[in-house]
């Protein structure tokens, strides 16, 4: 196998990647929620150790729903600490996506030492390996998964691209803002 073989499904799977994590990018900017990504996979890693805490096999489907159910938690907190515009904004945002990112990453770390191989997990789930994808399963399920999104922030396009670019519009509105934040954030961290 060349070199150039090898680089193919890395490649395509960055391709997969791009398309929908820079137009999720756009509204994380215009949200100012800057690092939310890294607090959501954190509440991820969270869930996935807590899987090997209670004996869950870790690339099961226990394993991938606990981490998800971690996720959606995630996404709650950072649904439900959403300030309106017209309201003085002591705390911003950011500041509770770090608190819930350290939290997270300590709790991480405890699971991790009562864990057999728990430090090794946390490696795992630090470091990521793109270059060892390979077409299926890994490529095929993460182009199912990201055309479901795509679909889902398709259909829901305008509401998302609102909320986003023009939070007092949703307001004034009376859209349930948390609600649709909720959807926002836990379509992010999936």
């Amino acid at each position: 196998m060349t070199g150039f073989q090898l680089m193919i499904p890395p490649f395509v799977a960055c391709m997969v990647l791009v398309a929908m994590l820079s137009y999720l990018g756009l509204h994380v900017i215009a949200r100012e929620v800057i690092f939310v990504d890294l607090s959501l996979a954190q509440m991820a890693a969270l869930g996935g150790l807590s899987a090997l805490l209670i004996h869950v096999e870790a690339d099961s489907t226990w394993a991938y729903a606990l981490a998800l159910l971690a996720t959606a938690v995630g996404a709650l907190l950072f649904a439900l600490t959403r300030t309106s515009h017209r309201e003085a904004q002591r705390v911003p945002q950011e500041a509770f996506i770090g608190i819930v990112y350290v939290v997270a990453s300590a709790a991480a770390v405890l699971i991790a030492n009562k864990v057999p191989g728990g430090g090794e997990a946390i490696e795992k789930t630090l470091t990521g390996s793109i270059l060892w994808v390979n077409f299926k399963p890994t490529i095929l399920k993460l182009a199912v998964v990201y055309a479901a999104l795509g679909a889902f922030h398709y259909a829901l396009r305008h509401r998302f691209l609102t909320i986003s670019f023009h939070p007092e519009e949703a307001e004034r509105q009376g859209w349930k803002l948390r609600w649709w934040d909720f959807l926002f954030y836990l379509s992010f961290g999936v």
